[in-house]
This record gives structure tokens, C-alpha cells and sequence, in this order.
């Protein structure tokens, strides 16, 4: 838990630099956190870098290395290799929401229409907000092209 902690502090000092004037867009400020590798990789090996390096405004619910640990044994590798790169990006893009959705926002919506094409479900369980089964730990990191809120677990259309 520790470790978590320090690389989300990792993450908002990034976000606060973007803040201060230098600018991150969200594949710089998730590549800035040790909490993120997983799906930086990810995001690489989808060949998805320069979208989401892209204008925007995205809002990324980003899971972190831990959600990804979650997955049944071996899932995160098969993913990665090239024969499955349509499988991946499904994944990837069912994390992404065109536009800028802050969490004041999120909370008022039952659903909402990812990039992928399918809807993620959006709800507030015991004060938490939830998307599809995944729980919010930290919303409203800002950046240059968007918003990230981390999520503990991997989502799948």
C-alpha cells in the first residue's frame, strides 16, 4: 500500500507540473507514475500513444499496475503480443470517454459512451463511484488533453 502511495504521489506532482505551466498530456502524466507501467505498455504495444497523446479532450478511467495483477494468470502477456493487438485496443479504448468528464460530472450519469463503442455503467455505491465493476481511488487528475480518474480494476466490454 506504501508503494501505491508514493506513485500516486508520483502522478500528482506530474499533474501539479502540468499545472504550474508544463504542460502533460495523459500518456506523459500516466508515464510519469511507477502506478501506471502496465498500461503505458499497453497503450504502447496498441499502437495507441499518438491518439492519446492526441487533442482531446479524453477522460481515461486508468487502471493502475495492481488492477492489472488482478486479471487471471497470463492474461496481461497474451494481450500484449501482436496477435492480439484488436483485442487489446478494445480493451484500452473501453477506458477512454471522448470528452472532458470530471468526477462532479461522472456522478450525475448512469452511463456513459466509450471509444471502443460500447457504454460503461456508471454508479455510486456507499459514496464510491463505480464504472462497470471497477472502483475510482483517485478522479480529476488533469492534463493538457484531458482527465484521468484510476480505477482498481481492469474493465472489459
Amino acid at each position: 500500500m506504501k508503494m501505491f502511495s508514493m506513485a500516486l504521489m508520483g502522478l500528482m506532482m506530474a499533474a501539479s507540473t502540468a499545472a504550474a505551466g508544463e504542460k502533460l498530456d495523459i500518456v506523459d502524466t500516466a508515464a510519469a507514475s511507477s502506478s501506471f507501467t502496465t498500461l503505458v505498455t499497453a497503450v504502447k504495444k496498441a499502437g495507441l500513444v499518438d491518439t492519446l497523446k492526441g487533442d482531446g479532450p479524453f477522460t481515461v478511467f486508468a487502471p493502475t499496475n495492481e488492477a492489472f495483477a488482478k486479471l487471471p494468470e497470463g492474461t496481461v502477456e497474451s494481450l500484449l503480443k501482436p496477435e492480439n493487438r484488436k483485442q487489446l485496443i478494445a480493451i484500452l479504448t473501453y477506458h477512454v470517454v471522448p470528452g472532458k468528464v470530471m468526477a462532479a460530472d461522472v456522478v450525475k450519469l448512469k452511463s456513459a459512451k466509450t471509444v471502443q463503442g460500447s457504454n460503461v455503467t456508471i454508479n455510486v455505491q456507499d459514496g464510491k463511484v463505480m464504472i462497470d465493476e471497477a472502483t475510482v481511488i483517485k478522479a480529476d487528475i488533469g492534463t493538457s488533453n484531458g482527465v484521468i480518474h484510476v480505477i482498481d480494476r481492469v474493465i472489459t466490454p
